[in-house]
């Protein structure tokens, strides 16, 4: 198997990147009738999307591919968790991995971690995380790309952090080193009734794009340097459940917890499929 991801692993370091994720962003806007609905129902049949939960079920009456693929999920499709103290999944997908971050590194995937520090691109900001709780969810092309809060919080601060953009399928997360700390991605901080909460939307190849529902769409533009943005005092509250960003391509979402007064399901393991609003922890404190 390692013999076959090889060709693959060499083309994530070689593939322009960025060049191709600014065909795919316009490839995915493009209007045309006969392109969008032929891509659309590829997709469809590839990844056996259920469009039955889709506020709008019809494949074909979508303007774009980018409009299939930031879809909404029709009333109903997903609920929080009854517990009013659960920390909820914050997305569709699959768990990459969870656990403890162990002395500041966070885990990837056998041989293979990184630290919060890298991936918060601040030393600062990655210490009241440095003993607590990490989950990392990949969205994959047939899941719902919304991203809604675990828990309620305050918008503090954001910080657009430049890089690659390799693929986050899980071929790529097993062979790249520090895949999640390299990516482009957006780090949003939240304060919340049981301390600081993290949650990180890492780009991947093909658009790479995010936008969150304060401020609209964030990436792209790529960035060539670090963009710190300070929201305090904006009096941006976001309801636990309620969504708070998209991707506009598929990619992965990571959240960040402090120690104390967090605890994870101890039901949830790396590989397992998940649902927006299905249990992620409890929080015991608040």
């Amino acid at each position: 198997m390692a013999l076959t991801l090889r060709p693959a692993i060499a083309l994530q370091y070689l593939l322009p990147h960025r060049l191709l994720s600014r065909l795919a962003l316009h490839a995915a806007r493009w209007r045309w009738r006969p392109w969008k609905d032929a891509l659309i129902g590829a997709v469809v049949r590839r990844f056996g999307v259920d469009m039955s939960e889709a506020a709008q079920p019809d494949p074909r009456a979508y303007a774009s591919f980018n409009a299939f693929f930031t879809r909404a999920l029709k009333a109903g499709a997903r609920t929080p968790d009854a517990d009013p103290r659960a920390l909820l999944m914050p997305a569709d997908g699959r768990i990459s991995q969870l656990g403890r971050i162990e002395t500041g590194r966070i885990f990837q995937a056998k041989g293979q971690s990184y630290t919060a520090a890298e991936l918060l691109g601040d030393a600062a900001a990655a210490q009241p995380f440095a003993d607590g709780w990490f989950a990392t969810v990949y969205l994959s092309p047939r899941d719902y790309h919304r991203v809604h809060m675990p828990w309620t919080g305050t918008l503090r601060e954001t910080l657009h952090v430049p890089g690659r953009i390799f693929s986050v399928a899980p071929f790529a997360v097993a062979a790249i080193p520090r895949l999640f700390a390299r990516n482009e991605r957006l780090v949003c901080h939240f304060d919340t009734d049981f301390g600081p909460l993290c949650v990180v939307m890492v780009g991947a190849i093909l658009v790479s794009g995010v936008e969150t529902v304060w401020s609209g769409v964030e990436i792209p533009n790529y960035a060539t340097r670090p963009i710190r943005k300070d929201w305090r005092g904006k009096g941006i509250t976001i309801e636990r459940f309620a969504e708070m960003a998209r991707f506009n391509y598929g990619s992965t979402v990571i959240v960040l917890l402090p120690r104390a007064g967090v605890e994870l399901d101890a039901a949830l393991a790396a590989g397992q499929a998940v649902q927006l609003g299905q249990r992620l922890g409890r929080i015991e404190v608040g």
